[in-house]
């Protein structure tokens, strides 16, 4: 074992976080901890591996589940593809690998919604082969003690972060240190203020002797962030209101929202009900406007959302204003729905 390794696994055996799909070689269990865990903090995820594994406790459960269970146990967690694709995983290992999960790392990337990174989780968790796993908290470890200043996300960087994640991983047990060094940059070698004083690798860090901890590592690229301006209509007809289903290309795909008014910029309430967009919405229906809700923002990673939400209260049936993929429920039984965080907080708020 080499020193690098043999730091980081001393300290994780002395310091690792208390997780479930750590006391388990179940390669389900293990595959379906890192989907949670993709894009989504441990504190955060914990709640939602738990409410999976109890509901769903083998790859076969999963797969016979309805799409919308899933979505309404995932909701509140985004990136919702991840919840579509651990659905079609399951499928496809139950009907192709008879309900086993395939124990290579090959086969394991095959799997919808799995990555270099997942499939060499996986391998090493569960089946201790000897793949490095390499994501966020590695890119930093590496790039900080070795001094990698190429960029991690340009093909070279990653090219180069492989390798060296490779060539340093204990052999004799690569579960234990792939573990070590995940663990090792959640919560010693973090991104803002890293306690230094007290970590094992400083007298080997490059950073540390440059003092260039918060220069690494180098991201080349600033995602570009898009502004958008919804306008919920919350239709209200005696105990009915209704909802719809995203079905087209884009964020929040099989979830449900309320009818929607897209404009290019936020529009005050004279604006909005003066904007072309409304008046061919509502067509010749008689209404109210009951409420005009105050501004929501919900980011996403590439996007701003600013939402309001307009209660209007209709004094004839509204079904004729409502597209193909609109429903008529009653409002007492919106919760049973699987909707964005977004939807979700303007729900909690007004019932």
């Amino acid at each position: 074992m080499n020193l690098f390794s043999k730091k980081i696994t001393t300290w994780y055996q002395q310091n690792k976080r208390d997780l479930p799909w750590r006391k388990t070689k179940d390669a389900y269990l293990i595959w379906l901890s890192e989907i949670i865990l993709q894009q989504t903090r441990v504190d955060q995820g914990m709640a939602y591996y738990l409410k999976f594994a109890k509901e769903f406790p083998t790859v076969k459960h999963l797969a016979k589940a309805e799409n919308e269970k899933i979505m309404k146990l995932w909701q509140g967690l985004g990136y919702y593809s991840r919840a579509r694709n651990l659905h079609t995983t399951a499928k496809i290992i139950t009907d192709n690998y008879k309900g086993k999960f395939p124990d290579q790392y090959d086969d394991i990337l095959l799997l919808k919604g799995v990555g270099e990174y997942t499939a060499a989780a996986i391998a090493s968790f569960a089946f201790n082969q000897p793949h490095a796993v390499v994501d966020g908290n590695v890119y930093r470890v590496l790039s900080r003690v070795f001094g990698i200043e190429t960029p991690i996300d340009s093909s070279q960087g990653k090219k180069e972060f492989y390798a060296l994640a490779n060539e340093l991983i204990d052999k004799k047990d690569p579960a234990m240190h792939n573990q070590a060094i995940m663990e090792f940059g959640a919560i010693q070698c973090k991104p803002v203020s890293p306690d230094c004083s007290i970590c094992p690798l400083s007298t080997m860090c490059f950073a540390y002797s440059k003092k260039r901890i918060l220069e690494l590592p180098v991201k080349s690229k600033k995602t570009k962030v898009r502004n958008r301006y919804f306008n919920y209509i919350v239709l209200n007809h005696k105990t009915s209101t209704a909802i719809n289903k995203r079905t087209e290309k884009g964020i929040w795909i099989n979830l449900y929202d309320f009818p929607l008014i897209e404009t290019n910029e936020e529009l005050n309430e004279e604006e909005f009900l003066r904007s072309q967009q409304w008046k061919s919405f509502i067509i010749t229906t008689k209404y109210t406007v009951k409420s005009v809700s105050g501004g929501y923002k919900h980011i996403l990673s590439h996007q701003k959302i600013y939402a309001r939400f307009w209660e209007i209260d209709c004094k004839e049936s509204f079904n004729k204003l409502l597209s193909k993929t609109c429903i008529t429920i009653k409002k007492e039984d919106i919760h049973k729905y699987a909707v964005p965080r977004l939807i979700e907080n303007y729900i909690t708020r007004t019932t």
